[in-house]
Order: C-alpha cells, then sequence, then structure tokens
C-alpha cells in the first residue's frame, strides 16, 4: 500500500513538471511517423528523415513557449492528420493520407461515412484514447504554475537545430539511395500539405468544369436511320470485384440470374484504371484514361455525344450527388436524377436499394413519343459499397450470418456473407434490366456493365479492407464487365458480337468503356477510337495503366504490387507482365 501511495506522489509531482508534458507531447506528435517507419517503402535514410526533421520541428515548436500546452493545441490539424492517418493504415496496412483519400473526404455523403465509421469501433477508440487525454493534458499545461525553464528551452533548440541537420543529412542520403525519394512525398507530414494543395486544386479545378468544357464539341451524328428505334443502357457498378461473381469461376451462386441469361458476353481480363469513385466513373463515362487524364477539364462526357446525335439521354442515380465530376456529367442528360437527393428534398428519409432505379427506367421505355424513339440511359448503382449489409432487403440474405456490428479480420466470414449478398442484388438488378431490354421486340437495345473498382475484404496476410488505396492491389483491380445484346441488335449488326466474343479474353482496363457504347450506338465523333471498342474488329490490347494517385498513368508491372497480389494475376491466367 506505501508503494502504491509513493507511487501516485511521484506520479502526481511528474504531471506538475512541464518537462514530462514536453517530452510526452513530442511523443504523441511522433506517432504516425513511427508507425510509417514500419509501413512504408523507402530507404533507410528516408526513414531516419522521417523522425528526425519533424522530430527536431516539434522539438522547436514546444519549446517556443513556457508551457508546451499552448503550441499542442496550436498543432491541433496535425493531432487531427494523425489521427486520420492512423485509421487509413489499420485499413490500408499501408500509405501516407493521399490526394485522393482527401477527395473521397470531399465526395463521400454523411451516411457513407457513418456507415464506415460505425464499423470502425478498433481505429476510432485507439485513436481517441491517444489524442484525446493528449489535448486534456494540453490543456491542463496551459493552466499549471510551473513552466519550462530558459535553460531547459535553450537546450531543447539546441538540440532539435542538432536533429534537423541530420535530418536533412539523412534527406541527402535518402536521394543517394532512390532518387525518387522526395520530401513533398515522403516525409509526413509536409506530404499531407503538399497532398491536401493537390486536392483543393483539383477541386477548384472541378467546379470550373462548366466554363472549361464549355465550347467542346462531339461533332456527332448517329449512322442510322431515324426510324430505327436504340435504346443502349450503360450501368456502372458499385464496388464489385470479379473474384466474387459466379460468372467469374467464383464457387458460390452469386449470379444465379445473370448464369441463366442467354447471350451474355462476359471480358474475363478487366481492369479498373483507378480505384476511387470520383475518378473511375468519369473514365468511364467519357474520353479520358489513365493516359490522359487530364482531358477531363475540357471534354465532355458519352451523355452529350449521344445528345448531339439525336438520343433522348438520361442519368440515373441510386447515390447522393457530391460536386465531382459525376455530378457534371449527370447535368449533361436530357434527365437527371438523384433518388435519394429527390427524397431528401421532400423531407423523406430514403435508403432504396438499386433495384428503385427500375421504375424510372419504366418510365422511360413506356415513352414511345418521337422523342424517346432513340434513347440512352445511364445508370449509377450502389452495388457493393460499404455497408454491405444495407445494399439489400434483410429477408434477401442468402448466404447467412450476414449482420456484424463492426469490422476485423474475424468477423471476415460474416463480411463476405454480406458482400456476395449484395452481388446477388446486382445478379437481381441486371436480370430484371435486361429483361426489360428483352421485352421490347422493335428495339435493337444493349446493355453493358462495369464496375467502377474492387474491393479489399481482409483477403490475405496484409488484411487490407476497403478500396482506394494509394497502392491497389489485385482485389481492387479486377473487376466484372459484361455485354447484352438483343435479338434485334443482332440481327443488325452480327459482327458486333462477333467482335466482342473474339475479344473477350483479351486484356482491357475500363477507358474502353466509352468508346465501346460509341461504337454500339453508331455514333460518329472524331473523338471514337474503334481501336479501343471491344465490340469493333479493330480492338487492339495494349498495355495496361492504373491512374496514380498524383493523376499520373502507371503501368500494371510498376504499380509496386505486392508478390501476393502477382500470385492472383497468375493464378487467375490474367495478363501480367510477368517476369521471364
Amino acid at each position: 500500500m506505501k508503494r502504491f501511495r509513493d507511487f501516485l506522489l511521484w506520479l502526481k509531482g511528474r504531471f506538475a513538471d512541464q518537462r514530462t508534458y514536453y517530452w510526452l507531447f513530442l511523443a504523441v506528435l511522433l506517432v504516425p511517423n513511427l508507425f510509417l517507419c514500419f509501413t512504408e517503402t523507402m530507404p533507410f535514410w528516408g526513414k531516419v528523415a522521417l523522425i528526425s526533421v519533424p522530430g527536431a520541428v516539434w522539438m522547436a515548436l514546444l519549446a517556443a513557449g513556457h508551457r508546451p500546452g499552448m503550441p499542442l493545441w496550436c498543432l491541433f490539424p496535425v493531432l487531427v492528420f494523425g489521427a486520420f492517418q492512423l485509421v487509413l493504415l489499420y485499413l490500408f496496412g499501408n500509405s501516407i493520407i493521399a490526394v485522393d483519400m482527401l477527395l473521397n473526404v470531399a465526395t463521400t455523403n454523411s451516411g457513407e461515412a457513418m456507415e464506415l465509421l460505425g464499423k470502425l469501433v478498433p481505429a476510432i477508440v485507439g485513436v481517441v484514447l491517444l489524442y484525446v487525454p493528449t489535448l486534456a493534458l494540453g490543456a491542463l499545461s496551459v493552466r499549471l504554475p510551473d513552466r519550462l525553464t530558459r535553460s531547459f528551452r535553450r537546450q531543447s533548440l539546441w538540440r532539435a537545430g542538432v536533429l534537423f541537420l541530420l535530418g536533412v543529412g539523412a534527406m541527402v542520403g535518402a536521394r543517394v539511395q532512390d532518387p525518387a525519394y522526395r520530401a513533398r512525398l515522403d516525409l509526413w507530414p509536409v506530404n499531407i500539405g503538399y497532398n491536401l494543395k493537390v486536392a483543393v486544386e483539383r477541386w477548384r479545378q472541378s467546379e470550373r468544369y462548366a466554363e472549361t468544357s464549355r465550347d467542346f464539341r462531339f461533332e456527332a451524328r448517329s449512322e442510322r436511320p431515324d426510324s430505327l428505334r436504340e435504346v443502349y443502357v450503360m450501368v456502372v457498378g458499385e464496388t464489385a470485384r470479379a473474384l466474387n461473381w459466379q460468372l467469374y469461376g467464383y464457387p458460390r451462386e452469386t449470379n444465379p440470374c445473370l448464369a441463366r441469361t442467354e447471350g451474355l458476353i462476359l471480358f474475363r481480363d478487366m481492369l479498373t484504371q483507378a480505384n476511387a469513385t470520383h475518378k473511375s466513373v468519369p473514365i468511364i463515362l467519357s474520353a479520358a484514361s489513365a493516359e490522359n487524364y487530364d482531358i477531363l477539364y475540357t471534354h465532355k462526357s458519352v451523355l452529350t455525344a449521344f445528345r448531339e446525335a439525336g438520343f433522348r439521354t438520361a442519368f440515373l442515380s441510386n447515390q447522393l450527388p457530391n460536386g465531382s465530376f459525376i455530378d457534371h456529367f449527370g447535368a449533361e442528360a436530357d434527365t437527371m436524377l438523384f433518388l435519394k437527393a429527390a427524397a431528401m428534398e421532400r423531407g423523406e428519409v430514403f435508403n432504396p436499394y438499386d433495384d428503385v432505379l427500375l421504375q424510372s427506367v419504366d418510365e422511360l421505355l413506356a415513352d414511345t413519343s418521337a422523342r424517346s424513339r432513340k434513347l440512352f440511359v445511364v445508370l449509377h448503382t450502389y452495388g457493393s459499397h460499404f455497408d454491405y449489409q444495407e445494399r439489400y432487403a434483410a429477408q434477401e440474405a442468402y448466404f447467412r450470418p450476414a449482420v456484424y456490428e463492426s469490422v476485423s479480420p474475424e468477423n471476415r466470414t460474416v463480411l463476405v456473407n454480406a458482400y456476395d449478398n449484395s452481388i446477388r442484388a446486382t445478379d437481381r438488378f441486371l436480370s430484371d434490366l435486361i429483361g426489360r431490354l428483352r421485352a421490347l421486340p422493335d428495339a435493337a437495345a444493349a446493355l453493358l456493365y462495369a464496375s467502377d473498382h474492387g474491393e479489399d475484404i481482409y483477403d490475405d496476410r496484409r488484411n487490407l479492407f476497403l478500396h482506394a488505396s494509394p497502392i491497389p492491389t489485385y482485389y481492387q483491380l479486377h473487376i466484372p464487365c459484361l455485354l447484352w445484346l438483343s435479338p434485334r441488335y443482332d440481327a443488325l449488326r452480327p459482327e458486333a458480337r462477333t467482335a466482342a466474343l473474339a475479344n473477350a479474353v483479351k486484356p482491357m482496363t475500363t477507358n474502353i468503356v466509352f468508346h465501346t457504347l460509341l461504337e454500339l450506338g453508331g455514333i460518329e465523333t472524331p473523338h471514337r477510337n474503334d481501336s479501343l471498342a471491344v465490340t469493333s474488329a479493330c480492338f487492339t490490347a495494349g498495355p495496361r495503366h492504373f491512374l496514380n494517385d498524383h493523376n499520373k498513368p502507371v503501368a500494371l508491372d510498376r504499380l509496386e504490387l505486392r508478390s501476393l497480389d502477382v500470385d492472383m494475376f497468375r493464378r487467375l491466367g490474367l495478363d501480367f507482365p510477368f517476369a521471364d
């Protein structure tokens, strides 16, 4: 008992001394750097710089006043980003806060955010236990009568200066070890500041889209007679990965309806060019690609191309508008409807499943006026976006158990059950949609489906979860893509099916969708490239690229994919530039 009382007295004395707070705050500020030393691939001297340079800065700032609690509170944004960084490391296992992640935060609605945060209990609890008491102690430090002595502050500044010089030397050494090393990319939190700057610039560019694309014209026209009824539907999937589709060899019955659908053409080696929705969907709907992404700011979408060619166009979404290019493209259609947003404007609580989109499709198909004789529809689904168990009705849970309160590797079986149930919901949705198009005997109709990206679900020893990580995985890259052509369309253009079947096993990426839609719809425009249209005999498979966090194209074999991912490509027979 006496020892315990002595310990309490000692502890009380320590926390009456500002030096205790100084060293404690310094340690907390360096926690993200310490984690990144283990998670990031960088040269030895880069890791030395990762600790020494920020450590020197924090030492100097904490010694700037008599009470370290005040500069700690001034560094509140750094603590926020530190918490954010640790949560991302919990999810992805590596990588700093990327530009795309910052834009994801800006373009994610509150409902999605709460669905995710509500399931990340361990990570949230961890950062709360680390940072909230630290801030409380910072406030206590400000109120304490004790002050850092002039001698201590002078020594701290001297130590900080020496450490900073060591850090600068380490940065030079890192550049020698790896010429690609850059402080703005590899030194936390400098890289966070740089990425935040880039994110703001991109957001401003997106906001100016109406102005920068105002004068763009496709000069498009239809090569088919006005008397021919044509209906083309592009379904943009969400977070569906090919690995969990029965059609791609998955042992579970996740595609019972599509498996019975005649005439489907499945593209087996399709990769996304981006693993974040705000970039992947614009690539699907425009001529922009990883190789020429910047044209996105001046070009319009496939909806405008069809509209110029005389089609009635519609953009229907089961997601909320978020200010990204997806919204801008939707506004180019004759009819734009964000179902959830419309319900919220009416004061309704509305979280529908994707099949609600069929009601709007029915209304469009029922219109037999001359204006709707040629129809092009884009459907943006919610698909398999987390929270998986919210994407289908509880009574439609085929794989059980499928209810979870939090996400963790231990819950993987339940998470996969829920995810597979969401794939079955997409299966029913696509089957019902095809049924509606099949019921138009006089129409040349086609449906093209492609997911925007895949998903990690604790698939291997890395224990990665979700998508949008700066370095993607096989699970985020390989996506389902399929085409259905109506009997009337087959009779009109049998060569389209022949070409699609011949190309179905070739490697491709999501930049083929835009050109395939134009070729399918007979839209003539100088911006159409049939070497990227899988329904054309001219289709040519070329090197595949991924759009990295700084919007640069990276060849597949330069993506720094882990051996686990390369092994998945090899095991599934997917094209990859394997070393000899």
